[in-house]
Parts: C-alpha cells; sequence; structure tokens
C-alpha cells in the first residue's frame, strides 16, 4: 500500500530502502532494507555515492551492529533479463523488507515508486540525501555490491570490473567488444546483447 508523504507523520520503525546496480552492464542488482535504532544514533549517513570507501566500510560496519533491523537482497542477472532491470529492482525491493525480522510500520523508498509492499510505503525522491534509514540502506547495498565487483575482477580478468563495477565506461566498453560477455552480463542491455551477438552470431530474441 502506497501512501503520500508526510515528514510529520514519520515515526520509529520506519525502513529506508535503497538499490544500487541499476546502470551497470553486469552483476546483480542489489538492496537493501534498514530500520535504524533511535536510541542509537549513527554519526555521518549520507548518499552512498558521495562518501568515500573507507567512509563507507566503517558505517557499513556500524549500521549492521546498530540497526533495529536490517536486510540485505538482490535480483541476479538471470532475473533482470527476464523481467526487465525496473521490475527485478522491484522484486529485490521486496524481498528486503520481506527479510526484516522487525516489521515496519512504513517503508520509504529511494526514488520515485514503490515495490508491492504488505506494509504503507512512500517514495521518496533523492530519498538518499534525506532519509537517514535510506542512506543506510544505500551504503549496505553499495559496500556489498562494489565487494562482489572487486570479486568478479578476479574471476573475469581484461574486464576493469573492479574498477569501473560493471558500469559503462569506455574501459568496459573496448574489453566488451575484444573480449566478449561474461556469464555475469546483463544480455537484455544493448551494449552485452551487440557484443553477444557479434561474437556468437546470436540473432533471434533473447533466451
Amino acid at each position: 500500500m502506497q501512501i503520500g508523504l508526510d515528514f510529520n507523520l514519520v515515526e520509529d520503525l520506519v525502513a529506508g530502502v535503497d538499490e544500487v546496480g541499476r546502470g551497470p552492464l553486469c552483476g546483480a542488482v542489489v538492496t537493501a532494507a534498514v530500520i535504524l535504532d533511535p536510541a542509537r544514533p549513527i554519526i555521518g549517513l549520507n548518499d552512498s555515492k558521495k562518501l568515500t570507501e573507507a567512509k563507507r566500510e566503517a558505517l557499513f560496519d556500524e549500521i549492521c551492529e546498530k540497526a533495529l533491523s536490517f536486510c540485505i537482497a538482490r535480483a541476479e542477472v538471470e532475473e533482470i533479463d527476464r523481467l526487465n532491470i525496473l521490475q527485478a529492482t522491484m522484486l529485490a525491493m521486496q524481498r528486503a523488507v520481506e527479510g526484516l525480522h522487525v516489521t515496519p510500520k512504513l517503508a520509504l523508498i529511494d526514488g520515485n515508486r514503490c515495490p508491492k509492499l504488505a506494509v504503507p510505503s512512500a517514495p521518496v525522491v533523492k530519498g538518499d540525501s534525506q532519509v537517514p534509514a535510506i542512506a543506510a540502506a544505500s551504503i549496505l547495498a553499495k559496500v556489498i555490491r562494489d565487494r562482489e565487483m572487486s570479486a568478479f575482477e578476479l574471476i573475469y580478468p581484461g574486464y576493469g570490473i573492479g574498477g569501473h563495477k560493471g558500469y559503462p565506461t569506455p574501459v568496459h566498453l573496448e574489453a566488451l567488444a575484444r573480449l566478449g560477455p561474461t556469464p555475469i552480463h546483463r544480455r537484455s542491455f544493448a551494449p552485452v546483447r551487440a557484443a553477444w551477438e557479434a561474437r556468437e552470431g546470436v540473432t533471434d530474441s533473447l533466451i
């Protein structure tokens, strides 16, 4: 159930929800839901993109320690290709909220739309810069996804995944054209599909 947002109504047991990884050409989209504990404030929460890697890592540990509840969820590459990235992101957000061991009274979703949830929800545009719980969720999701991308750098060398985290940088696009897609690349994304077709001669619709 989506509701109109009035910050005067925001109270305890509010879950902040955010995602990381809608734009990259490879890897899962990772989401997180966080219910902060008002009795254990966390200083320095902000949009994860505005924080240094070291600061995100430090806040990651503090959020996990102090939050009343948190859940990190995901939608895999296969789901992204089957559903499309928007619907896969909504599914991952739904999984994150449903995975909380404390039921929130309200879920605030970063962005302009909400997934289907069993609890009241409201979208907050640029919420990761306005709502501490959403900022905390963005930090958890980004740290987890960045760690995964660093691990994939070792499994799939030559693509620079550890540096660009899967985003379509010139380095990534050049490697994709030269080496072809890996199993973690999203074939429903145009640059990946083009590289796949060029390398394998695939012209039919997606599997």
